[in-house]
């Protein structure tokens, strides 16, 4: 196991060069350029912002002056916030969208694990159909419809959370239930369906026929199969939620890492927009592989010799 995880780890290097590269020259073939805005800039001004990023020099140059910086774990000053380097903002914004995705993850596995083993235990009983209709209803609505509807029931008509913002303790509620919404009900159908799997399974009969009691059946032998898919689910649900969703911090005014990224996006901040995507590729590359040694752990038939 731990050669296996030091391979991976030493293969985010060759992955992590394939993003920056593709994000690199898609930004700049895009149209467009960070120094563009409604005034005309003098030509004067415009060239020394240019020498002063390096951006007048041959793409290849400052392709490989890229590549050097980030090898140093430099992402960049950013072109619109001057004041700030692209590690200082992901450091102060992604703490923000770590809370809302881990609330959010929390919930969604605690409602989505509760759903699918009480839909599992009873298969095609009245709260087994009842349970997979509110997880579809979860998955057919997105997140910017589930978002003002939340904040128009709790905020608006109920009083308990204010609208937007990020000023209270209480104001990560409504954003992490509205991103662990849709993912709660993708964890209840994986949970039903591999626990559903697993009782079928001659080993679950054996512990029926020795007379177990069906919770302790379900506890100690079907839980630990029939969590597999949620398990292999969990990875690039886990980092996508915990980078926080670009609409739901957007729909609740919250400064998190997706606003700033969204932003960065339309300024063409060539800079914050890389080094953002490098390090939600980091964050993805190593929940993955979190998800495969977990796997180890839950399946002794599973080997990375």
């Amino acid at each position: 196991m731990t050669k296996y995880i030091l391979k991976r780890l030493l293969s985010i290097i060759p992955v992590l060069w394939v993003v920056a590269t593709i994000t690199f020259f898609l930004m700049r073939l895009a149209p467009g350029g960070p120094f563009d805005s409604e005034k005309q800039v003098p030509e004067e001004i415009l060239h020394n912002l240019e020498a002063k990023y390096h951006m007048d020099e041959p793409l290849p140059m400052q392709y490989v002056r890229y590549l050097g910086m980030v090898a140093k774990g430099d992402l960049g000053p950013s072109f619109r916030y001057t004041s700030r380097t692209v590690n200082e903002i992901i450091a102060e914004t992604f703490p923000v969208s770590a809370i809302v995705g881990l609330l959010g993850l929390f919930y969604a596995l605690v409602i989505g694990l509760i759903s699918g083993i009480f839909a599992a235990s009873k298969p095609n009983s009245a709260r087994d159909y009842l349970s997979m209709a509110f997880s579809m209803l979860g998955i057919c609505l997105p997140s910017f419809v589930i978002g003002p509807l939340f904040m128009l029931l709790f905020a608006v008509k109920l009083e308990w959370f204010n609208v937007s913002g990020w000023a209270e303790p209480k104001d990560v509620v409504l954003p992490a239930l509205t991103l662990g919404t849709m993912y709660a009900a993708y964890f209840a159908r994986l949970t039903r369906a591999g626990i559903l799997d697993v009782i079928k399974q001659d080993y679950i009969r054996t512990a029926h026929a020795k007379g177990l009691p069906e919770w302790l059946v379900m506890v100690r032998h079907t839980l630990k199969g029939g969590l597999l898919p949620t398990v292999s689910f969990l990875g690039p649900a886990a980092a996508a939620i915990l980078t926080g969703s670009l609409v739901v911090e957007s729909i609740f005014n919250i400064p998190g890492l997706g606003r700033f990224f969204v932003q960065s996006a339309l300024n063409r901040d060539y800079t914050l927009v890389m080094g953002t995507v490098l390090f939600v590729a980091f964050l993805i590359v190593v929940m993955n592989l979190l998800v495969d040694v977990a796997y180890a752990f839950l399946n002794p038939r599973i080997s990375y010799d």
